[in-house]
């Protein structure tokens, strides 16, 4: 139970963390959102390799190296976090929040349907229902919007994209992320270094607070990265599943509350059918986790009863055959022979055998 709590805190922080980026990110102004990037990007291999330092884990780093094709899949991966990142960024400073929270709304829709078109999956009636739910909200919301919701859209393909990177990488959240800010750290460097010799770059321009910021993206990149693998490890992916959902409904009531972004009744019709999707969804995955946990029971009460059933059958198949207990060597009914233990005789044990047993043996 505590290990469980310390996963809840864990996976709170870090999805509040994420739900609170809109918060952070107009910080960072008059940097547009290329040159946030690029600090995020460098400062985020500084924090990153400075944590693989001190809990040492570099023993992944050799053997990714001499594998030429999960370099070029990080490469493609990191390429699809950095649209997503850019994108994300100018969307919140450009006053779109509520639109980028729609993106990670429908980042699981975008997910289900990436696993059927790419991966073959089969899907469950439910999932099937969430993914048309999902598509007729994006109907809705591009009545509401008067244009399709590009910004939404592009966020949920990026990062489902990416997820789907990464899941042939096969590397955890930090070794991940340093894989990949080690390819982006060049491009961003050099950037950076072209923007201050033309004399654009804030970094040195708008004051030591300002700078302090910029390099602090680094901190509020990876210190989510950790917590959440702090609960990876200590939750079931159920409760993952649930707690994923508070970034971006905290980004949605920021859009809302902080922000003051519009909220026609055409943008609330459609939001709610995509938490009804999301809902089914849930439903759906709790149902049928619940359901394999009861398989998996059962099917060990089975094979426990098989398993005292056989021994059961050997032990009266052994005792049959007079190899057993009571039925062979070593069994109740073997004879006694009643032999002394062995071991060394002394001058009293031999003298006493010999008055028991009497003349003609003490000398033979």
């Amino acid at each position: 139970m505590s290990e469980h709590r310390t996963g809840l805190v864990y996976g709170f922080a870090a999805y509040g963390i994420w739900g609170l980026f809109p918060l952070y990110w107009p910080l960072l102004e008059p940097a547009d959102a290329v040159e946030i990037l690029a600090h995020r990007m460098v400062w985020s291999l500084a924090v990153v390799g400075l944590v693989l330092l001190v809990l040492r884990r570099w023993s992944w780093l050799r053997p990714l190296l001499r594998q030429p094709r999960r370099i070029g899949l990080i490469a493609l991966g990191a390429t699809l976090i950095s649209a997503n990142w850019g994108l994300y960024i100018w969307s919140v400073n450009s006053g779109h929040v509520v639109e980028a929270a729609l993106g990670y709304f429908i980042n699981p829709l975008v997910s289900i349907a990436f696993g059927v078109l790419l991966l073959r999956e089969r899907l469950r009636p439910a999932q099937w229902s969430a993914v048309g739910i999902g598509a007729v909200a994006v109907l809705v919301l591009t009545l509401g919007y008067g244009e399709l919701p590009w910004i939404a859209l592009s966020l949920a393909l990026s990062f489902a994209l990416y997820g789907l990177v990464k899941k042939h990488v096969g590397l955890d959240g930090l070794e991940s992320l340093a894989a990949e800010t080690s390819l982006q750290f060049l491009p961003a460097l050099g950037f950076l270094l072209f923007l201050g010799s033309r004399g654009e770059s804030t970094f040195t321009t708008e004051g030591t607070g300002h700078a302090v910021l910029l390099i602090s993206a680094g901190a509020v990149t990876a210190l989510p990265l950790v917590c959440f693998g702090g609960a990876a490890v200590r939750l079931p992916l159920s409760t993952i599943g649930l707690l994923q959902y508070l970034t971006p409904l905290t980004q949605f009531v920021l859009g809302i509350a902080v922000f003051h972004e519009e909220m026609p009744p055409e943008r609330w019709a459609g939001f709610s059918l995509v938490w009804l999707a999301l809902s089914l969804l849930t439903w759906d995955a709790l149902r049928t986790a619940h359901r394999t946990r009861g398989d998996l029971r059962r099917a060990g009460a089975a094979a426990a009863e098989k398993a005292a059933a056989e021994a059961a059958a050997a032990v009266e198949a052994a005792e049959r055959t007079g190899t057993g207990p009571g039925g062979g060597p070593g069994g109740a009914d073997h004879p006694r022979t009643d032999l002394p233990l062995a071991g060394p005789v002394t001058e009293t044990e031999a003298a006493a055998t010999a008055r028991a047993e009497g003349p003609g043996t003490a000398g033979s």
